[in-house]
């Protein structure tokens, strides 16, 4: 999904930090994403993984919306098979195997442009570490790739993991550059296993570069991924 900011357009996705968070840190909407229920609505029949997904006011300074297209979506296709976790975690749902997933987007309302996706996948256990272990690997095989998306295309160079202290069972951490139609964008991305679940960020800087520099790279927010990890051991009870 290509996202539109600052006059630009980037292939990043998640699907695309789907969002700009429906523009969420400039106060706009695409119409392509809606808040999530208001605490203590009827919300009907929501799921516990629904439940446990960051809704507006839990991370205090950020606007979040609730991704509600995104079934159906190309899967991202890699170049190289070894790469291929990579492609897929920057899908819609981390991988195929992934039985339901929620995605939000969070954009901040302190620092222009700073974009963050966060999504709750269930898996079976086994699919879950076997998850962990693949992207794992595909750092360590892949500095590069391109990936397309239902026609749009993408390279992503400098990958690289990056430490980053995180609660859950286990995690990977690390960053890349995506490059479209000549615009370099730095992601950072952290995938987490808490028991079956998978708590996947993604986080982009789209405030206009400044010439002659290259973009900054911003880390997942600690307080987004801290505050997302406690809900998920909260409401789904995960051991």
């Amino acid at each position: 999904m290509c996202v539109k900011a600052t006059g630009r357009a980037v292939l990043v996705t998640a699907s695309a930090l789907f969002l700009t968070t429906a523009c969420g840190s400039s106060g706009g909407s695409d119409g392509k994403a809606s808040a999530p229920a208001p605490k203590g609505s009827p919300a009907a029949a929501r799921t516990a993984l629904q439940r446990a997904a960051l809704e507006q006011g839990d991370v205090p300074g950020y606007q979040v919306s609730a991704d509600t297209t995104a079934q159906g979506r190309a899967r991202p296709q890699a170049d190289r098979r070894p790469c291929q976790p990579l492609a897929d975690v920057m899908g819609d749902r981390p991988n195929p195997q992934a039985r339901e997933t929620v995605n939000r987007g969070l954009g901040s309302q302190r620092k222009l442009g700073l974009a963050v996706a966060a999504s709750l996948s269930t898996y079976a256990r086994p699919d879950a570490e076997k998850l962990i272990k693949d992207l794992r690997a595909a750092v360590a095989a892949c500095s590069g790739f391109k990936v397309d998306l239902g026609g749009t295309s993408s390279t992503y160079g400098r990958v690289q993991a990056r430490p980053y202290r995180v609660g859950g069972d286990e995690s990977v951490s690390w960053s890349a550059s995506s490059t479209q139609v000549n615009v370099e964008t730095p992601v950072h991305i952290v995938v987490v296993r808490q028991g079956a679940t998978i708590v996947r960020f993604m986080t982009i800087n789209l405030g206009a570069p400044v010439q002659g520099r290259a973009q900054e790279l911003v880390e997942v927010p600690r307080d987004v991924a801290d505050k997302q990890l406690e809900k998920v051991r909260r409401v789904l009870s995960t051991p």
